[in-house]
């Protein structure tokens, strides 16, 4: 039976006129004391501006082609308090958010505003009280107006914890709001040093991933943001992104994919792409894309993570590249030429300023990659080829623990230097990679690095932008550390508000990983959930640190149908299956316990042994619409 409801039908094709001010006055309406202004653009060359006082206000309207739920963004900087962004549908309010009182441009979204065919929708911007003065006058400057077409899905949280609830909600809206609505006509090649790009191109769908200065999408932010756009039902966005840089990957770059794609998701980001032989590329980005496809394909059950496209690239990816990047320390580990990121970086780690050959990111991707190439391979049913890719993953880690790290805790190896002397200490995201990919066996060397992680990342070491410490709650959640986890996803909520090192970035939380990072970290790390839609299974395990008592998440999307489930503490397990087919369930529990009720019933129980850690688990079959509970009896 299909694993697949009714097709998703998206909302009609709806457009601002002029979003970025660069026509002038066209498309919009003005009143006295607002205008065009070239002194404050977010990017291009102009932007709107509204002098302080209460009334004065720049507006349109947007009448819908069809049926369709809208967001509705825009870039907003103030000199005071008192401005407003509102939305209007036929003349009743349909969202109002007040402007922040903040000289430099950060993001506003008014979210979910439905439209039938017809309706007129007016987007207005409105300028605070004042007295016109810079220093306290509520002027508004405005640019970049975007429409984005509401996420597909729209999970929900209640917990317990409150904060969990608003972090949610506030992440589900945060990074539906970096979506592109299909064919929507914008610049290519947008960055600092071109604010008005090389032209125009209609979009494909896709979403921000990277610097919202940067008209285009990364690989390695695409690849950190994959699981959170799944799970708001953005699969059409995630096939077109993956497959960009899959097709990319070609001899001619040496099995390299493309480091950036404008939002057509056919042009290369001119700012990082010279020629076949002078564009960004570092080593763990195609791994990590081969990883993404398999778990993309395990949430959606869509076969065209398992084609021949998409095949290709994981074979190459996981064959020829190595092959063609394994040549100054010829080991079986893919390198880089400790030249740069334009010659080919061995890190993710940007900032290092160490000629690296090998290190721990892409060392830890690459094993990651092995694994999900051997599961793509046994999902197009070749299970020869699964052997051979599962027989890779385990000798890579074999040499890895043998030949290739030394010691533990800050002396541990983490990478490998052009001179081929072993390097140690903190090296960021080649520290962090090896346990957040399980490359570490368990055991006292893992054990000690991750405390080691956790102390420097809040002390010396600690990251200057967010971006890189949205990594550290996934790192910590994949060692059963859940109290850590949790509190590197507070850190990060706690920060959003925070300028980014970036000025044209504006916010931590304008950054678009902020968000849907910790829309994964809620579902796949404090809920452990971890769907199989091609073989109908899901597998739960609660991650639930002292101090929330339970969370439910409802209408968590797989394979184009809903689930939801609840977790108490980490004793009880429910489970709601909203598709369409049966499903095996398996609940997991940390520790080991002898009894074990199912709706109310002893089940028998299996004892496994994940990551160094015992876990009783239960097999549950969930029929259609109906729900399970699983319950850890305790004395």
């Amino acid at each position: 039976m299909s694993l697949r409801n009714d097709p998703y039908v998206g909302p009609s094709f709806l457009a601002v006129a002029n979003p970025g001010f660069e026509q002038g006055r066209e498309g919009w309406v003005w009143d006295d004391g607002t205008g065009v202004a070239t002194g404050h653009p977010h990017t291009g060359g102009s932007h709107a501006r509204l002098d302080a006082g209460r009334g004065r206000q720049v507006r349109q309207v947007v009448t819908a082609t069809g049926k369709g739920t809208y967001d509705v963004s825009a870039w907003i900087a103030a000199g005071g308090p008192g401005g407003a962004f509102l939305v209007r549908v036929n003349g009743a309010p349909a969202g109002e958010v007040a402007v922040a009182n903040r000289s430099f441009y950060s993001r506003h979204t008014v979210s979910r505003v439905a439209l039938r065919k017809g309706d007129r929708m007016e987007i207005t911007f409105a300028s605070g009280d004042g007295d016109g003065d810079s220093a306290s006058g509520a002027w508004v400057d405005v640019d970049d107006v975007m429409l984005s077409p509401a996420a597909p899905a729209d999970p929900r949280v209640t917990s317990s914890e409150p904060l969990l609830v608003e972090m949610f909600e506030w992440a589900k809206r945060k990074a539906n709001s970096w979506v592109h609505l299909a064919g929507t006509v914008g610049p290519l090649n947008v960055d600092e040093r071109h604010p008005s790009g090389t032209g125009a191109a209609a979009y494909a769908p896709s979403y921000w991933a990277g610097y919202a200065h940067r008209s285009g999408y990364y690989a390695r932010d695409t690849a950190h943001q994959v699981v959170g756009a799944q799970i708001l039902g953005l699969s059409e966005e995630n096939k077109t992104m993956l497959g960009s840089f899959a097709a990319s990957a070609v001899a001619a770059h040496a099995y390299y994919p493309v480091w950036s794609f404008n939002f057509d998701a056919r042009t290369y980001l001119s700012i990082d792409y010279r020629g076949v032989d002078s564009f960004v590329r570092e080593v763990p980005a195609p791994f990590e894309l081969v990883e993404k496809a398999e778990q993309a394909y395990r949430w959606s059950g869509d076969a065209f993570y398992v084609d021949d496209a998409m095949w290709d690239f994981c074979r190459h990816a996981t064959t020829e590249f190595v092959e063609e990047h394994d040549r100054l320390k010829p080991n079986g580990v893919a390198e880089g030429t400790g030249q740069g990121i334009f010659e080919g970086s061995a890190s993710y780690n940007e900032s290092g300023g160490e000629q690296l050959v090998e290190a721990g990111d892409a060392f830890a991707s690459q094993y990651r990659a092995y694994l999900a190439a051997s599961a793509l391979a046994s999902a197009r049913g070749d299970e020869e080829q699964a052997a051979r890719y599962a027989g890779r993953a385990a000798e890579l880690r074999r040499y890895f623990h043998r030949g290739w790290v030394a010691n533990q805790g800050a002396a541990m190896t983490r990478a490998y230097s052009l001179s081929g002397a072993p390097l140690s200490g903190w090296g960021r995201e080649n520290s962090w990679f090896m346990p957040m990919k399980r490359l570490l066996l368990p055991g006292p060397r893992n054990d000690a690095y991750l405390d080691y992680i956790d102390e420097m990342a809040e002390g010396v070491g600690k990251p200057v932008n967010i971006e890189a410490i949205t990594y550290l709650p996934d790192t910590f959640f994949a060692n059963d550390r859940d109290r850590q986890a949790w509190k590197w996803m507070r850190y990060v909520y706690d920060h959003r508000n925070d300028r980014h090192p970036v000025a044209a970035q504006g916010l931590n939380g304008d950054y678009p990983e902020v968000a849907f990072t910790l829309v994964s970290q809620a579902v796949e790390g404090l809920m452990g959930f971890c769907p199989d839609a091609p073989r109908s299974r899901v597998t739960t395990r609660s991650h639930l640190p002292r101090g929330i008592d339970w969370v439910r998440i409802d209408r968590i999307p797989v394979g184009g149908a809903y689930f939801d489930l609840r977790h108490d503490g980490t004793h009880r397990s429910t489970l709601t299956n909203g598709t369409s087919t049966v499903y095996a369930w398996q609940a997991r529990f940390p520790g080991d316990h002898h009894a074990v009720r199912t709706d109310g019933r002893p089940y028998e129980t299996e004892r496994r042994t994940l990551h160094g850690n015992v876990h009783t688990c239960v097999n549950v079959w969930v029929p259609p619409g109906e729900t399970a509970v699983v319950d850890v009896a305790r004395a």
